[in-house]
């Protein structure tokens, strides 16, 4: 019976990709989204996806949310924690809420899409997590206090997750990618994409979100089962961690 996967932020960009790839590799794939009901049903209708809307923010819509995966598709074998947002600025000038905001969807989602699923997969031998972090959760990065906090805790995260769980099967592990040819950086204006971004990518290039897809595809297989508490950085070269 082909294992069942869920991936958060999963109708659009890197999540869309993912949900994709893992569909091409024979898993039973659901996509959570957040917003975007458009784009998310254009998806469904594309791929034969089934989606599903809840607040990863949110620890009872997560709740409720996964329960529902799981009485459409089974127990949630893969987890992929996808999900994110930004709300940019300068410390000195970042409101609270812009502050809070982020690290509820990026951090705190670890926590509350991810418990929902851990007790079965501690009961049934198997499982697979995988958390999307980023370059600048290892690096940091100028106007991104809350964004570069909330990946780099996504890190440390998985660390003390893999430890608690390499004994009941349950691998977890982190894909930090670097710059991602997203609707998100190919907005920024080509002056500043040449002039500023490639520049620090050694291989001269943005990354396509299949790249980042197949390292989740590999994370997600039995021949994985002795990777647990890595982060794979997939980021051309722009940070060597």
């Amino acid at each position: 019976m082909a294992r069942v996967a869920l991936v958060t932020g999963g109708t659009r960009g890197i999540g869309s990709a993912i949900a994709k790839a893992l569909q091409q590799s024979g898993y039973k794939v659901a996509s959570n989204y957040g917003g975007h009901d458009e784009t998310a049903q254009h998806f469904r209708d594309e791929t034969g996806i089934p989606v599903f809307k809840f607040d990863v923010s949110d620890a009872e819509a997560c709740e409720a949310g996964i329960r529902a995966v799981e009485a459409e598709l089974g127990p949630i074998d893969i987890l992929v924690n996808n999900a994110g947002i930004t709300r940019d600025a300068m410390f000195h000038k970042m409101t609270f809420d812009q502050w809070s905001a982020v690290i509820r969807t990026n951090l705190d989602s670890m926590f509350t899409c991810t418990r929902p699923v851990i007790e079965g997969m501690r009961e049934r031998g198997f499982g697979r997590i995988i958390l999307i972090s980023s370059v600048n959760g290892q690096k940091g990065q100028m106007g991104q206090a809350n964004y570069s906090a909330a990946k780099a805790g996504v890190i440390g995260f998985a660390k003390a997750l893999a430890q608690e769980n390499a004994n009941k099967g349950v691998t977890v592990n982190v894909i930090a990618p670097g710059y991602i040819a997203t609707e998100m950086v190919k907005a920024v204006p080509e002056e500043v994409l040449k002039s500023k971004i490639l520049p620090l990518i050694p291989v001269g290039r943005l990354g396509e979100v299949e790249e980042i897809a197949r390292g989740v595809v590999f994370l997600a297989s039995d021949e994985a089962g002795f990777v647990t508490g890595s982060t794979l950085t997939i980021n051309g070269g722009q940070y060597m961690a």
